[in-house]
C-alpha cells in the first residue's frame, strides 16, 4: 500500500473513532498529506478486494430488489475501464456523463477514475441548450448517455465518442460490450493527487453556471468530513435522495458512504412518493438517511408515527431546513434531522454532528479540518458576516479554482476562500445561517433574513415552503413580501392568507412582519434551489407598474 493511501486511511479512521466527539475530532485531525493518488484503485479496489458485502442496492417500485457486492464492482469497473480506453479515452479527457441512478452510473465513476479522466456529471433534465453550452465550455471528449436521451445530442456536431447505456441509439457504441472486456485492469501511469478528476456546472440561483475543477483529493479524500457529518460506519445502509448530475450525488451517493464501507441504497421512483419512501426506509432497514428540505417537508405531511424506521441519523442539506421540521420529526421518531452547510465548491464545511447537542435554528460547528470564519466586506472577523475559509493551509475538500472561459483556471486566492453566504455566531460558538449575501435587504434600515423569516412561515400548516424577497415601498426602501407554496387541502383565498398574517404576528417583532403574501408556485433550479432572484426580479418589475399578483393579499 501507498504512503498516501496509508494516510488516507489513517485519517478516516480517526473519523471513525471520534464519530461522536466533534471537539476531539477537530483536535487531532489533519488533511492527509497525498502525492499519488487515484482513490478507486488505491482505496476502492483494495477495500473491495473479497468483499461480498453489498456496495449498491437498487428498490424500484413494482421490481425485485437488485444489488451489488464490492468485489463485483471492483470487476466491473475494471471491465469498463479497459473497454474505453479501448474506445479512445484517455487520461484528462473529459467524458460527460448523462445517466440517471442505474448501476452503470458507479460503473462508470469508477472506471473513469481508474483512467485519469475527467467526468462532468450532468443532470437527465438538460436540454440541448444545456448540452451544447457543457461541450463549449466544457470542453467535452467522450459521452456516457442514456440511450433513450441519444436524440438530444442530434444538433451537436463534433467527433466525440458516443456510448449508449441500456437502450441502443443508431451510432452510439453499446455501454453492455464493456461487460465483455478484461476484469483485470493495469492503469497507465500513476495518478497525482492534484490531478483533476470532477467538472462540475454549478446550478445557478443568480448567474449563468460556473465550472467548479475538483481534484483526485479534493472530493474522494476531502469528503472524509462529510462522511463524519452524516455519522456513517462500516455497515451501514445509508439512503441519499439526489438526482446524478449534481455535487450533492457525489457527496451522498458515492464518496462519504464508500468511504465508509457502507452501503449505498438507491430508490428509483417514476415520481415521489412520500408513503413509498417511508415504508422503503422501514423494509430496507436504512440506518443513515439524507435528504433535501424539499423532501423533508413533503415527509411531514404524512403521519410520521404510523411508519416505523430503523435511523441512527437522519441529515439534511442543500438548503438550511426549518425548525419546524425538525421537531416533527423528532416527535415522531425520536431522531434528530441534522443540518450541514457546504457547497458544490467545498466538502461538509459546517454541520450538526452526532453526539453533539443541536442548538434550534443553527446550521453547527466547523468540521474537522476547515478554519472557518465571519468576516465582513473588509476581510475582518465578524460576528455576523460571509462564511470563509481560511487558506493556510487550504481545506483538502477546496476546489481547485473556477475554469475560465479561456481554459484557463482561477484558483481561490489572497488568503480567505468567501462562500456568498451570510452567517451569525450564536453565543455557543455554533453558526446560523442568515441568507445568499445578495438575499438579505434592508427595511427601514434593519436587516432582514429571508430565511428567519420563511422558518416562522412555514411553520403554520398552510405553507409547504416560502420564499420571502424584498418588495419596494417609497417609506420603508423595500417591505418583506412572501410567495407562498400551499400544502394540499388549503385555498389561496382571503381566508388563508388572514391566517398566515395572524401567525405572522404573533411571532414576529413588528420590523420583520411580512406584510404581502402570494400564492403561487416557487421557481427553481433544476437542482431544486428556489431562485429568489426570479422572484425579487418579479416582484420589483410589479411594483415599477404598480401591480399585483393575481392571488396577492395585503396584512392591512
Amino acid at each position: 500500500m501507498s504512503d498516501s493511501a496509508q494516510a488516507f486511511l489513517a485519517a478516516r479512521d480517526l473519523l471513525l473513532r471520534h464519530r461522536r466527539d466533534i471537539a476531539a475530532a477537530r483536535d487531532a485531525f489533519r488533511w492527509p498529506a497525498l502525492d499519488r493518488f487515484n482513490w478507486a484503485l488505491d482505496y476502492f479496489d483494495r477495500m473491495a478486494a473479497g468483499n461480498d458485502a453489498p456496495a449498491l442496492r437498487f428498490v424500484v417500485p413494482g421490481a425485485p430488489d437488485t444489488s451489488i457486492s464490492f468485489a463485483a464492482l471492483s470487476a466491473r469497473s475494471n471491465q469498463v475501464a479497459n473497454h474505453l480506453r479501448a474506445s479512445g479515452v484517455r487520461r484528462s479527457d473529459r467524458i460527460l456523463l448523462l445517466l440517471g441512478n442505474v448501476q452503470p452510473l458507479w460503473e462508470a465513476m469508477l472506471a473513469a477514475m481508474k483512467l485519469g479522466a475527467v467526468v462532468i456529471p450532468a443532470t437527465t433534465m438538460l436540454t440541448e441548450d444545456d448540452l451544447r453550452d457543457r461541450f463549449e465550455r466544457g470542453g467535452v471528449r467522450h459521452v456516457i448517455a442514456a440511450g433513450e436521451l441519444a436524440p438530444r445530442f442530434a444538433s451537436i456536431a463534433g467527433s466525440y465518442s458516443r456510448i449508449a447505456v441500456g437502450v441502443a441509439a443508431a451510432g452510439w457504441d453499446r455501454f453492455e460490450d464493456a461487460y465483455a472486456a478484461d476484469p483485470a485492469f493495469t492503469p497507465d501511469g500513476e495518478t497525482r493527487a492534484t490531478d483533476p478528476l470532477l467538472l462540475y456546472f454549478t446550478s445557478g440561483t443568480t448567474s449563468k453556471p460556473k465550472l467548479v475543477l475538483h481534484s483526485h483529493q479534493s472530493y474522494p479524500v476531502g469528503h472524509l468530513s462529510t462522511m463524519f457529518w452524516i455519522g456513517l460506519q462500516p455497515g451501514d445502509v445509508h439512503l441519499n435522495i439526489s438526482s446524478p448530475g449534481w455535487a450533492k450525488h457525489a457527496w451522498s451517493s458515492f464518496f462519504a458512504p464508500w468511504n465508509a464501507g457502507a452501503t449505498i441504497l438507491i430508490l428509483n421512483q417514476p415520481r415521489f412518493d412520500a408513503e413509498h419512501l417511508l415504508t422503503v426506509l422501514d423494509q430496507a432497514r436504512v440506518t443513515t438517511f439524507c435528504a433535501p428540505p424539499t423532501v423533508w417537508r413533503m415527509l411531514v405531511q404524512a403521519d410520521l408515527s404510523a411508519h416505523p424506521v430503523h435511523l441512527t441519523e437522519a441529515v439534511a442539506a442543500g438548503e438550511p431546513l426549518n425548525p419546524e421540521v425538525i421537531d416533527r420529526v423528532q416527535a415522531a421518531w425520536d431522531v434528530t434531522i441534522r443540518d450541514g452547510y457546504g457547497q458544490t465548491e467545498t466538502t461538509l464545511q459546517v454541520a450538526n454532528t452526532p453526539g453533539a447537542a443541536v442548538t434550534p435554528g443553527s446550521m453547527g460547528r466547523p468540521l474537522p479540518g476547515y478554519d472557518v470564519r465571519l468576516v465582513d466586506p473588509d476581510g475582518a472577523e465578524a460576528e455576523e458576516g460571509e462564511i470563509a475559509l481560511g487558506l493556510d493551509p487550504p481545506p483538502l475538500g477546496l476546489m481547485q479554482g473556477y475554469l475560465q472561459e479561456d481554459g484557463t483556471l482561477r484558483p481561490p486566492k489572497g488568503g480567505l476562500y468567501r462562500t456568498g453566504d451570510v452567517a451569525l455566531r450564536n453565543p455557543d460558538g455554533t453558526l446560523t445561517y442568515v441568507g445568499r449575501a445578495d438575499d438579505v435587504f434592508k427595511s427601514s434600515g434593519y436587516r432582514i433574513s429571508p430565511f428567519e423569516l420563511e422558518s416562522v412561515l412555514i411553520e403554520h400548516p398552510a405553507v409547504a415552503e416560502a420564499a420571502v424577497v424584498p418588495s419596494p415601498d417609497p417609506t420603508r426602501t423595500a417591505l418583506p413580501k412572501a410567495f407562498v407554496l400551499l400544502a394540499t387541502g388549503f385555498e389561496p383565498d382571503a381566508a388563508t392568507a388572514r391566517s398566515i398574517f395572524a401567525h405572522l404576528r404573533a411571532r414576529l417583532a413588528p420590523y420583520k412582519r411580512i406584510k404581502r403574501v402570494e400564492f403561487a408556485d416557487l421557481p427553481k433550479t433544476i437542482s431544486g434551489k428556489i431562485r429568489r432572484v426570479e422572484l425579487r426580479r418579479l416582484e420589483a418589475g410589479r411594483r415599477g407598474q404598480n401591480e399585483r399578483g393575481e392571488a396577492e393579499f395585503l396584512d392591512e
